[in-house]
């Protein structure tokens, strides 16, 4: 059986479920090597991609 290897990588996580805040995750898409801002609070959530000061998506490069 081939081992399926996670697409997305979470890089840092702060907060908790269970506060007004909820939980923040940075997570990295290993095959493009961009980063997405996750932001998720009981049933409420978000995603999008982190950008630099320019504009332009950050992207991470990754050893294969």
């Amino acid at each position: 059986m081939v081992k399926k290897e996670n697409r997305f990588e979470v890089v840092y996580k702060d907060g908790a479920q269970l506060k007004d805040d909820g939980v923040r995750q940075i997570i990295v898409d290993t095959e493009t090597g961009v980063n997405y801002l996750v932001w998720k609070a009981g049933y409420a959530g978000g995603i999008t991609p982190l950008l630099d000061s320019e504009g332009k998506v950050i992207v991470t490069e990754r050893k294969r």
